[in-house]
């Protein structure tokens, strides 16, 4: 397998937020990155012409998918099969939210969050990882979320999701530990993204109470996944990395 093969990775969701710096830090990290986009076309379209320019000498190419569509997915899982090289690394960043108070959530919404943050990597995973496993090189790390280990209220659904998605990635992680494929959790705090736009208003009092006294940067967790795709992480398997500035470690109530 030639060096640029073995450097290839799969993001998903990498268009712009969080998964365009998960995108651009692991180009500059040396790979090459196919990513997917639901609807930013126009945002992956300049993040591409952005990374060509500063790295000639890789390649980075977009793809519409929604995660949401199965039919959709299973498209681009036979597209995959027919790839001549296994991807030497694969990050599941695409999301979906839903808020509800648990006894007030509805079973359609909840399912299409589950669809999109859990069934849809089931289904990528499935197809990535026995490829890495023949080539025993691969590095797969899913962005979690650190709602799937503390509660926070209206987020049933959605840490439902990234619960089972925890689930799976520490089971996959000892199936394919001896083939030298790592799977790793990472679960960020809040991220500076438009994601948190809605919440604008109470953003001062939510960062009062983590402890580093901000959002995260997408870029400090996009670091978090280059090391999980680098050689350096060997050894790392089945672990789960809050990256919250201290938020899960804190006791909620303060004097």
């Amino acid at each position: 397998m030639s060096t640029s093969q073995k450097k290839r990775v799969l993001v998903t969701g990498g268009g712009r937020g969080l998964g365009a710096a998960i995108v651009t830090t692991l180009a500059e990290a040396g790979f090459d990155v196919l990513f997917t986009v639901r609807s930013a076309t126009a945002e992956a379209d300049a993040l591409i012409a952005d990374l060509s320019a500063r790295h000639p000498d890789q390649t980075f190419e977009a793809r519409r998918l929604d995660l949401s569509d199965k039919a959709a997915v299973e498209s681009f899982v036979a597209a995959l099969d027919s790839e001549p090289e296994p991807f030497a690394g694969f990050v599941h960043n695409a999301g979906q939210s839903y808020d509800s108070l648990a006894m007030m959530m509805d079973q359609a919404k909840a399912e299409a969050a589950m669809q999109v943050n859990f069934w849809s990597f089931t289904r990528l995973v499935s197809a990535l990882a026995r490829p890495m496993m023949r080539a025993r090189n691969g590095r797969i790390a899913v962005i979690g979320s650190i709602t799937a280990l503390q509660a926070n209220q209206g987020n049933a659904a959605y840490a439902a999701s990234k619960a089972a998605l925890l689930a799976y990635v520490r089971t996959l992680a000892i199936e394919t530990a001896r083939t030298g494929v790592t799977v790793n959790y990472v679960a960020p705090g809040f991220i500076d993204t438009a994601m948190m736009a809605p919440y604008e208003k109470y953003r001062a009092q939510m960062e009062s109470q983590i402890p580093a006294r901000r959002f995260a940067k997408p870029e400090d967790i996009a670091g978090v996944v280059a090391f999980l795709l680098s050689p350096a992480s060997a050894y790392v398997t089945g672990a789960v990395l809050p990256v919250d500035g201290g938020l899960s470690a804190a006791i909620g109530i303060h004097r």
